[in-house]
C-alpha cells in the first residue's frame, strides 16, 4: 500500500465515519483540498449491475453544464464536406485515412475522438490503440455520428463519458475545485440523471448502491446512496 502524506492524512481526520448529503459531501471535499494547483473533483458511483452481461452494460456521455475546466483537444475522422463542418466546430485535427495512418506512427495528441459512421472501418484499424486508453469513438457515447458538429462542440464544452467497470463502479470528473460547490453540484445531478436513463432494463432491485466524491489528491467522501433519486428529479 501506497505511503500516504501528511497533509492528506490531516484531510482524511476531518472526514467523519458516515455517509454523507450530497451538499455536505462537496463543501467537505473543497474545504479539505490541499494541493497548490486546481484540483479536478472526481465521482465514483456503484451502480446494482453485473456488467459481465452485455444486456447490465451502463455506458453513456452527458454535456455537464459547467463544463469540466480544462481544453479538450478533440480530432476528427471524416470525409469531405463533414471535414470543414468539423473544423468550424473547433476540431483539434481532421482528418480520414491520413488520420488513422498518422495513430499507426504512434501520434497520441489528443483527449477525445469522433467519428462519422462512414470511417469507422478505417478507424477500427486503430481499435487496439484507442481502445484501452478509453479513445474509441463509440455510438453509444455520441462520438460515432454524422452530426459531427455538434459532437465537437459538445465535447469542447466539456461533454463527460462514462462507462461502468468490471466491478460495477463508474469514475467521472465533474469539474474544478474552483467551480465552487453550487456549479460542481450541478455538474453532479446533470452526470447522476444521465447514469440514472441509462438503467438497462434488466436491472432489478436497488440501481445506486454507494457514492463517493473526492479531489485530485484528496481522500474519498462518501454520500448516502439511497438520496440519489431526490437529487436528480
Amino acid at each position: 500500500m501506497a505511503k500516504r502524506g501528511k497533509k492528506y492524512l490531516e484531510a482524511k481526520k476531518k472526514i467523519e465515519n458516515r455517509k454523507y448529503e450530497l451538499d455536505e459531501a462537496i463543501k467537505l471535499a473543497l474545504e479539505i483540498a490541499y494541493a497548490s494547483f486546481d484540483e479536478t473533483v472526481d465521482v465514483a458511483v456503484r451502480l446494482g449491475v453485473n456488467p459481465k452481461y452485455s444486456d447490465q452494460m451502463v455506458r453513456g456521455g452527458i454535456a455537464l453544464p459547467h463544463g469540466l475546466g480544462k481544453q479538450i483537444r478533440v480530432i476528427a475522422f471524416c470525409k469531405g464536406e463533414k471535414q470543414q463542418e468539423a473544423q468550424e466546430a473547433g476540431a483539434d485535427v481532421v482528418g480520414a485515412e491520413d488520420l488513422v495512418q498518422k495513430i499507426q506512427d504512434g501520434w497520441l495528441e489528443f483527449d477525445k475522438a469522433v467519428a462519422t459512421p462512414d470511417m469507422m472501418s478505417q478507424v477500427g484499424k486503430v481499435g487496439r490503440i484507442l481502445g484501452p486508453r478509453g479513445l474509441m469513438p463509440n455510438a453509444k457515447t455520441g462520438t460515432v455520428t454524422f452530426d459531427i458538429g455538434k459532437a465537437i462542440s459538445e465535447l469542447k464544452k466539456g461533454m463527460v463519458e462514462y462507462k461502468v467497470d468490471k466491478a460495477g463502479i463508474i469514475h467521472a470528473p465533474v469539474g474544478k475545485v474552483s467551480f465552487g460547490p453550487e456549479k460542481l453540484k450541478e455538474n453532479i445531478q446533470a452526470l447522476l440523471d444521465s447514469i440514472n436513463k441509462a438503467k438497462p432494463q434488466s436491472v432489478k432491485g436497488a440501481y445506486f448502491l454507494g457514492m463517493a466524491i473526492s479531489t485530485t489528491m484528496g481522500p474519498g467522501i462518501k454520500i448516502d446512496a439511497t438520496k440519489i433519486p431526490s437529487y436528480i428529479e
